[in-house]
C-alpha cells in the first residue's frame, strides 16, 4: 500500500486528514480524536504502527494555537512512518499517550519541560531537562537568549541559587581584517582572485 492509500485508509477510519509531503505521510488531527487515532495506527492490520519515536514541539507564537504537538509513529512490520499533527494554545491541555505508547510519558515531560505544553493525564508530568526552579521553557520562540540573572549549583548552600551575570570584559565589535583593531591593509585568501572595478 503506498502513502496515499495508506492515508485514504486512515482518514476512512478515524476522520484525520491525510497529506504526502516529502515523502512522508502526514496526519492533521485534533486533541479530541489524538488517543484514537493513536489506537487505530497501533492496532490496525493495515498500519501496525507499534513504536512512538518521538513527540515534540514547535512553537508559532504569531499563531492564535501557538504550538503543534507532533508524534512520529513508526511500523517496522510494513516500513512506513507517519507523523501525526495537533494544534494548542498555552492553556489547553493535550491527551497523554501514555495509555497508548509506554515511551509517550517521557517524551512528553520533555516537550512540557522545553515548550510548557500540558498534558492531561500524565502520570508524572514535571520537568526532565531543565533544573529545578528553572523558570520559563527554553525552546519557546519569545524565551531571552541573554538575561541579567544567573542559574546555578551552589555547593555551599546545597542548592540552585540565582546571581546576577557578571562579564568578564566589554562587549566588543570585532574587525576581522585586522584582529588589533588597526588598519593594516593586507590582501585576504582569495581577494587575488576578484576584479577591481
Amino acid at each position: 500500500m503506498d502513502l496515499k492509500e495508506l492515508g485514504d485508509h486512515i482518514a476512512r477510519a478515524t476522520g484525520a486528514a491525510p497529506s504526502v509531503r516529502l515523502g512522508e505521510l502526514m496526519l492533521d488531527t485534533t486533541a479530541d480524536r489524538l488517543l484514537a487515532l493513536l489506537v487505530f495506527l497501533r492496532d490496525d492490520p493495515e498500519c501496525l504502527f507499534k513504536q512512538l519515536a518521538d513527540v515534540s514541539g514547535v512553537d508559532w507564537p504569531e499563531r492564535e494555537k501557538r504550538f503543534d504537538v507532533v508524534y512520529n509513529l513508526l511500523s517496522l512490520a510494513k516500513n512506513q512512518r507517519v507523523r501525526i499533527k495537533i494544534m494548542t494554545d498555552e492553556a489547553t491541555p493535550v491527551p497523554s499517550a501514555a495509555s497508548v505508547f509506554s515511551s509517550a510519558p517521557w517524551f512528553e515531560r520533555e516537550t512540557y519541560d522545553l515548550y510548557g505544553i500540558w498534558f492531561s493525564d500524565h502520570p508524572d508530568l514535571r520537568r526532565i531537562l531543565t533544573d529545578y526552579g528553572f523558570e520559563g521553557h527554553p525552546m519557546r520562540k519569545d524565551f531571552p537568549l541573554t538575561g541579567f540573572v544567573e542559574l546555578r549549583w551552589d555547593d555551599v548552600q546545597k542548592r540552585v541559587v540565582y546571581e546576577p551575570v557578571k562579564l568578564q570584559q566589554e562587549f566588543r565589535r570585532f574587525d576581522f581584517l585586522s584582529p588589533w583593531e588597526g588598519s593594516i591593509e593586507r590582501v585576504l585568501p582569495g581577494d587575488e582572485k576578484a576584479t577591481k572595478s
